[in-house]
């Protein structure tokens, strides 16, 4: 009662993981799982074909079979409780059951049939145990890491002591430069992100939020140089040497992380990076009605989540506009649906889409912070809704492997700084690319190409890039991420009016509409 091997094999006949069990050559085990194809006939509900020499005791996992080989003497109520602790593991170990989920984890479910299985015998083990195992450290590979951890903390230790003797000796040569005055290459970068929302007001509402460029700094800079002394005038002092000295150092940690891909934000006024956000409110009431999308897209292009959350909430400056209701709109769309805050009458807002508190007496908060009013969510769109699509497509030849990646947009919306964030196989080296819609950055600490457009709109509603890697698994540019932005949203939710409840004209009332891609992945 032996179990000769135990494969996994596509219903062409195609061996995707094999074990063998005993002492056979390789071409006998490769004849018999070639010859099984061939006697599994059609229509039968057999879990066993025999030969004259040879049992074969299978199971049928979806596109797969799950074969065992024994020999005519084996008990056959032991292969098939044997087969059935296999069938049990696979889907533990394999993402799908396919031909590229087996394949993919091919090792990981050799060693776990290595425990199911010793010398032809099945071990009295369950699917627990058997994770349970293979998931054992080895002290010879912990030991293995802390030396390795020791090494690289050693050549760090070193880095720093040179890097620290170069900078003293660049400082005492500055000291003895005559004037001692260093020149700044090139204007600093100002970078600055702002949300783009939708602003809308029946009394004008916020006003368009400054931009700072380069020219901005330049001027700030030349300005600072103005009262500076010529640099034959006066020698340096010693704490001049020694601030121009840490500036040197600075700049070089800068310029390291910079070559690791990390963005740099030079130190600037605080005034010039406040986002539009932050500005200061003009008017008594600002309405905020925001939505964000929980989207996981597989690369076939299927949707397997497709959530969206909104929120409606305002912010009162003064006590006195707090007596107010809200006519609220939104379009009618199937799967939408509304939760109020517990002080909000939702008896009212069920009838009138009103928006008003169960005191009517009783106003609303005042201050500073958003107070959340009404939440809802939007369940069962499908792929033909989203608001942006990403193919991704590897192709390897030779020693290069050629990536294609597209996107596509919905004519409803209008995206704004669109990020689509593909990982790449770890390298030293940034990718080549041919091609591309938009602007590319390399983030080499992370092995990520970032992929960047401004605004999505009627002109370019889809794009495309290539670009070139070394050699990689196609499911290794997998999973991508994206952000971005849009000025309107799916439910369309906005206020229609604000209704003062003691009467007299309405107050002053501005809207910010966003819809964010919050976590949108293609997997």
């Amino acid at each position: 009662m032996v179990v000769l091997a135990a494969s996994i094999i596509s219903k062409t006949g195609k061996a995707l993981v094999s074990r063998q069990f005993v002492d056979m050559s390789r071409i006998r085990i490769e004849g018999l799982l070639a010859a099984f194809p061939k006697l599994v006939g059609t229509g039968k509900q057999h879990t066993y074909v025999e030969t004259e020499n040879v049992r074969y005791v299978y199971q049928p996992i979806e596109l797969l079979y799950l074969l065992l080989v024994t020999n005519k003497q084996s008990n056959i109520l032991e292969d098939l409780d044997t087969l059935r602790l296999l069938s049990k593991l696979v889907p533990e170990y394999a993402p799908s059951l396919d031909e590229e989920g087996v394949c993919k984890m091919a090792f990981e479910l050799i060693f776990a049939f290595d425990e199911a299985i010793s010398l032809g015998h099945k071990e009295n083990v369950t699917v627990a145990q058997v994770k349970q195992y293979c998931e054992m450290e080895s002290h010879e590979e912990r030991l293995h890491k802390l030396l390795m951890q020791s090494k690289i903390n050693e050549t760090k230790d070193v880095m720093k002591r040179k890097a620290s003797e170069i900078d003293k000796s660049k400082i005492e040569k500055n000291r003895g430069d005559k004037g001692g005055f260093m020149a700044m290459s090139g204007p600093r970068r100002i970078e600055s992100s702002f949300s783009d929302m939708s602003i809308s007001s029946n009394s004008g509402g916020f006003g368009s939020g400054s931009g700072f460029g380069l020219s901005s700094d330049v001027e700030s800079f030349s300005s600072k140089s103005k009262g500076r002394p010529p640099s034959t005038a006066t020698a340096p002092s010693k704490g001049l040497g020694m601030q121009l000295g840490k500036t040197q150092k600075t700049s070089q940690l800068m310029n390291s992380l910079k070559a690791e891909g990390e963005v740099i934000l030079e130190d600037v006024p605080p005034v010039a990076l406040q986002s539009r956000s932050s500005l200061p409110l003009t008017d008594p009431i600002t309405l905020t009605i925001e939505e964000r999308l929980n989207v996981v897209v597989r690369r076939d292009g299927l949707v397997s989540n497709f959530d969206v959350q909104g929120t409606l909430s305002v912010q009162i400056l003064n006590q006195e506009d707090g007596l107010v209701q809200f006519q609220i709109e939104n379009q009618e769309m199937p799967g939408l649906s509304f939760k109020t805050h517990p002080n909000i009458n939702k008896e009212l807002f069920n009838n009138n889409h009103i928006v008003g508190l169960k005191d009517p007496n009783r106003p609303f908060p005042t201050g500073q912070n958003d107070v959340n009013l009404i939440k809802w969510r939007i369940q069962g769109m499908d792929e033909a809704s989203l608001p942006l699509t990403v193919n991704c497509w590897p192709t390897v030849s030779g020693s290069e492997t050629f990536v294609n990646i597209e996107y596509e947009a919905f004519e409803t919306f209008d995206l704004h700084n669109v990020l689509i964030s593909i990982p790449l196989p770890a390298s030293r080296e940034p990718p080549s690319v041919r091609q591309i819609d938009g602007e590319w950055r390399y983030d080499a600490r992370n092995s990520t190409l970032e992929w960047s457009i401004l605004l999505v709109d009627n002109t370019n509603r889809s794009g495309s890039m290539e670009f070139v890697v070394p050699p990689a698994d196609p499911s290794s540019f997998f999973p991508i991420a994206i952000k971005f932005t849009a000025a309107n949203t799916f439910s369309d939710v906005k206020v229609g009016n604000v209704i003062p409840i003691r009467g007299g004209p309405p107050p002053k009332y501005a809207q910010r509409i966003q819809l964010i891609a919050d976590n949108y992945e293609v997997v």
